[in-house]
């Protein structure tokens, strides 16, 4: 519930913000794809408003961020897997070895007349 209500308190005020964002940068501008500025033109520029550009930008580096922080953890996520599968080698060892604590316990007491 706090969580929900804390998630509400951040995500209202900066929906609020990003639509005055796009409302005071609506103004439309010319995207251009050609970097050479041949004439004509190689790729045709689009008119879009300025905050779907920026927008888009956003949402690109926050991908390409996310992207970047995955390829530099997949070291530790690896060291984590073989780490799992070295716990699990070694509880499967300790229950083997408490099994046979156990069989010889019971072999010691059947032929153990004391």
């Amino acid at each position: 519930m706090t969580k929900r209500l804390i998630g509400l308190l951040v995500l209202a005020p900066l929906s609020l913000l990003l639509v005055f964002f796009a409302l005071a940068n609506r103004h439309m501008i010319a995207v251009k794809f050609d970097p050479l500025m041949s004439e004509p033109p190689l790729v045709a520029e689009i008119q879009v408003p300025l905050f779907v550009v920026i927008y888009a930008m956003l949402i690109i580096g926050i991908l390409l961020g996310g992207i970047a922080t995955w390829f530099a953890q997949g070291e530790h996520r690896q060291q984590k897997r073989h780490l799992k599968k070295q716990v699990h080698q070694m509880e499967s060892e300790r229950n083997k070895a408490k099994a046979l604590e156990e069989n010889s316990r019971e072999n010691k007491a059947l032929f153990d007349p004391s």
